[in-house]
């Protein structure tokens, strides 16, 4: 094995030792170095050998690859924004600092920022409860949510034992196929007893376990339909590896894994629909044309973005994509990054990047160059993806996603085609969040930034009420 760059993973590898019940002494040892190595490698000092990489594979059967994971820059992404919260004053810890506990401690790093969830948790639900905040009975249960959100967002939101399982129905199944309801019908007829009836119904989804009968509503759109049965044919034909995955995720609450097992089951329908390598091949062929994706695999445009920010499998990645959706209000009701740029944890998203443009012109893909304050450049596109309820009266459900990546990847996307990116002027600025992006001119700036001083003249009015310094 060559081990190409220097390697830094003492907390893994402190981790191993602890696991496995060893001294440092012993596990020095049957590592074959010596104990202050051992101890210098554990806090970082020096990096991991190669001689130590392949003891750990051929002593202990240990998965290598593990320790080139590296979610340091997500996690320091998560606590810079945790710390730009008011409660902490404005005494941030600097970058250094930060970079330092996410490599050396990062299990401290994400107690740190579930403590931080929870106590936004409880401000929000107590804002809500001002009335009664007087009741001794009432009770402030943890919401499940991010917990999910953050399962998914620390697996790179690739999930390598469900993704191939998926791969292999999907060959098994031939959903390559045409009509593929009627494969899908089919095999759960002889597989599963489970009859599929399509109707008017409005509830996308019903299976009745008294039955055996999945009903699907017609008035969802074909691409929905494959997605909803191919999702139940997870829970029942997979259901032993989704628990499997539960148990390994370890959840506080009965909520969040239950919500988490949706989650799975939809991550299966999605990698069903649109199988790694055949998708990684086609992607690359078409230069990610989503709409060329979405007809050959009778897939919707938004299975196909949120697909492509999933394709981080071991050896045969693909492009790391950011993908989102929001609503009106600009609240992530999705979110995923495979890149550096990090959203906002809490409040809406940067009011400057196109994503939120894409609600004024319906049906047409939005190309933006964006750059963030660290200096990273991307190629970011929008679509308004609003559904329809099926019948004059029902609501609209309004949508918009967003889709990028590093302007590094963009002769690899059809998209980049005649656009500027060799110039700056091209590039439109954008941030994370206004309470940490630290740009001092920005016009559609909601509130200040936390780590910078303010300098208020009454008699100066600008575009802001402020000046930043």
């Amino acid at each position: 094995m060559t081990i190409k760059k220097k390697l830094y993973a003492g907390a893994i590898l402190r981790e191993t030792r602890l696991k496995l019940g060893f001294t440092q002494k012993d596990f020095a040892n049957s590592l074959g170095v010596s104990v202050s190595y051992l101890n210098q490698m554990e806090n970082n000092n020096r990096p991991i050998s190669a001689t130590v990489v392949l003891a750990l594979a051929q002593e202990f059967g240990f998965d290598v690859t593990q320790l080139a994971a590296n979610d340091s820059e997500r996690i320091v992404a998560d606590m810079r924004e945790a710390l730009a919260d008011p409660v902490f004053g404005e005494d941030t810890p600097p970058m250094a600092d930060l970079q330092l506990i996410t490599s050396n401690a990062p299990s401290l790093a994400r107690a740190f920022l579930t403590l931080h969830r929870a106590h936004r948790q409880n401000q929000d639900r107590l804002a809500t409860l001002n009335e009664a905040l007087g009741r001794e009975d009432i009770g402030i249960a943890p919401l499940p949510w991010e917990e999910v959100r953050d399962f998914f967002h620390y697996c790179d939101n690739y999930i390598d034992a469900i993704d191939r399982a998926a791969e292999h129905f999907h060959a098994d199944a031939k959903l390559y196929m045409p009509d593929k309801i009627d494969i899908l019908r089919n095999w759960l007829a002889s597989k599963h007893r489970v009859e599929l009836v399509i109707s008017m119904d409005t509830t996308i989804r019903r299976y009745d376990t008294g039955t055996r009968r999945l009903t699907i509503s017609a008035q969802a759109p074909l691409a929905t339909q494959v997605f909803q049965i191919t999702h139940q044919i997870a829970l029942l034909e997979y259901n032993e590896l989704l628990e499997a995955t539960l148990d390994f995720a370890r959840f506080g609450t009965d909520e969040a894994r239950a919500i988490c097992k949706i989650g799975l089951a939809n991550y299966f329908a999605g990698a069903a629909i649109l199988p790694y390598e055949a998708f990684l091949s086609a992607a690359t062929e078409c230069r990610h044309d989503l709409e060329v994706l979405a007809l050959r695999f009778s897939a919707s445009i938004e299975q196909v973005a949120h697909r492509l920010s999933t394709m981080q499998r071991t050896g045969s990645k693909g492009i790391p994509f950011f993908f989102v959706r929001v609503d009106q209000a600009g609240t992530i009701t999705k979110r995923h990054s495979a890149t550096q740029l990090q959203f906002a944890r809490f409040g809406g998203a940067c009011p400057l990047w196109n994503v939120h443009r894409a609600f004024e012109t319906p049906g047409q893909i939005l190309r933006q160059l964006a750059q963030t304050p660290d200096g990273i450049r991307y190629l970011c596109l929008a679509l308004d993806i609003s559904k329809r309820g099926g019948s004059f009266r029902a609501p609209i459900q309004r949508f918009a996603i967003g889709l990028g990546c590093e302007v590094t990847h963009a002769g690899a996307m059809v998209y980049a085609d005649n656009m500027e990116i060799q110039s700056d002027e091209t590039f439109e600025p954008i941030g994370i969040s206004c309470r940490i992006c630290p740009r001092v001119n920005c016009h559609q700036r909601a509130v200040p930034p936390l780590e910078r001083s303010l300098n208020i003249d009454p008699n100066m009015r600008r575009i802001l009420p402020y000046s930043i310094e």
